[in-house]
C-alpha cells in the first residue's frame, strides 16, 4: 500500500466497481473523483438520508465475520434505513478508515463487498473519504434515497385499531453471532471449522453476515398507502416496538404465539439450551422491518406480499390503553418487555 499515493489507491478500490453509464443512467452528473458529487433527483419527490457507521472489535470481530461480508453489512444497514422509510435508496457516500499496515487485500475486500451490496439494490456510489487510523477499521456508510413528497414512513404514525407487523422472521443474526463468538475462531478457519456442523449453523451466520435489507418490502408498504408506522429491526423486536410505541405515544402488544421462530433459530436453541424468544427480541441486525397497519387491512396485505414473493406476519396490536410494549404470553397475561436491545452507551 505504501507505493500508492491517495488518489491511486481510491481508484485501486473504486475502479470498475460501477461504469459511469450505469451511474448516469441512474441520475449520477458527476461521481467519484471531484470535490463532490453531482446528481439529479426526481420531480416531486423528497430527500431522505442516513448514515450508519461500524467500527472494529464494536460491531465485527476478525472471529464474527468475512472481510467481503464486513462491507455488505455496512451498506445494507444504511440501505435498512431508507427501506424502513418507504423510500428508494439511490446514492451511498462511503468513508473508511484503516490502521496503517492493513493488507491492501482485506480492504479490496472490503470495498467488493460495499459495492456488491449496493449493485443489489441500484445504490450508486458517488463519493466518501478513505484514511487512516489509529485503532481499527472503521465504516461509514450514507445513503440518500428519495420518496414521494409527504408520502415517507414513520415511527411516530401507530394508531388505535393498528396491528403490528413483521416483514420476516427475526433472531436469526443474534444466534449466529451468539455461536460464531462461542468458537472463537478465526473467518480464514471457518470453512474447515463448519465442515462438521449442521446446515442451520450456515444459515444463522449468513444471517449475521449478509442481511438483506427490505427495500421490496418497505415500497410495497408504501405505496399501498395503508401502512402507518415502519421501523427496521436493527436493535432488536423489543427495542424497535418501543421506539413506535413512544414516538406514536400508544402501547405495543407482542403475541408470543404469533411471533414466528425460524427452524434454525429453534434448532440452534435446542442444541444451546437458549431460549430462542431472547434472540427474537433483544438480539437485533435483522434487518428486517416491523410496522402497524389498520387491522382491517392485513389479510388483504398479506396477500399481497405473498403475490410478492414475500413474507407478513402479524405480530400483535397497538393497545391505546397502555404505555410501552408488552408480550402476551399464550396464557392470556401479559408481561411488561424491557425497553432494552444493543445500546452503544
Amino acid at each position: 500500500m505504501s507505493s500508492l499515493d491517495e488518489f491511486e489507491f481510491i481508484r485501486r478500490l473504486t475502479k470498475d466497481k460501477q461504469s459511469r453509464a450505469v451511474q448516469q443512467a441512474c441520475g449520477v452528473e458527476t461521481g467519484i473523483g471531484d470535490d463532490a458529487a453531482v446528481a439529479y433527483v426526481s420531480s416531486g419527490h423528497q430527500l431522505v438520508m442516513t448514515c450508519d457507521t461500524m467500527t472494529e472489535e464494536i460491531h465485527f470481530k476478525r472471529i464474527t465475520m468475512r472481510d467481503q461480508d464486513i462491507g455488505y453489512k455496512a451498506m445494507a444497514s444504511a440501505v435498512s434505513d431508507i427501506a424502513a422509510m418507504g423510500a428508494v435508496p439511490r446514492f451511498a457516500l462511503i468513508s473508511v478508515s484503516f490502521p496503517k499496515g492493513t493488507e491492501l487485500s482485506r480492504m479490496e475486500a472490503i470495498y467488493n463487498g460495499l459495492y456488491e451490496c449496493a449493485n443489489r439494490w441500484s445504490v450508486m456510489v458517488v463519493g466518501g473519504d478513505t484514511t487512516s487510523s489509529a485503532g481499527g477499521i472503521t465504516i461509514s456508510v450514507t445513503v440518500i434515497g428519495e420518496v414521494e413528497a409527504g408520502k415517507a414512513l414513520l415511527r411516530s404514525s401507530a394508531k388505535q385499531g393498528d396491528v403490528l407487523f413483521a416483514t420476516g422472521m427475526l433472531g436469526c443474526s443474534a444466534a449466529g453471532l451468539d455461536y460464531l463468538l462461542g468458537r472463537q475462531l478465526p473467518s480464514s478457519d471457518w470453512p474447515q471449522a463448519q465442515a462438521a456442523d449442521s446446515s442451520f449453523i450456515e444459515q444463522l451466520i449468513r444471517a449475521h453476515g449478509r442481511p438483506n435489507p427490505q427495500v421490496e418490502a418497505g415500497l410495497l408498504l408504501q405505496r399501498s398507502g395503508v401502512c402507518h408506522a415502519l421501523n427496521d429491526v436493527s436493535d432488536g423486536l423489543a427495542s424497535e416496538a418501543w421506539e413506535i410505541a413512544e414516538a406514536s405515544g400508544v402501547g405495543i402488544d407482542l403475541i408470543e404465539e404469533r411471533i414466528p421462530v425460524a427452524g434454525e433459530l429453534m434448532a440452534y436453541a435446542e442444541q444451546t439450551g437458549k431460549d430462542p424468544l431472547d434472540f427474537i427480541l433483544y438480539g437485533g441486525e435483522d434487518y428486517q422491518l416491523v410496522g402497524t397497519m389498520p387491522a382491517e387491512h392485513a389479510i388483504a396485505m398479506q396477500m399481497k406480499f405473498k403475490e410478492a414473493g414475500l413474507q407478513l406476519y402479524i405480530i400483535g396490536y397497538v393497545n391505546a390503553e397502555t404505555a410501552g410494549v408488552r408480550l402476551v404470553q399464550s396464557s392470556g397475561y401479559a408481561v411488561p418487555i424491557e425497553k432494552k436491545g444493543y445500546n452503544h452507551f
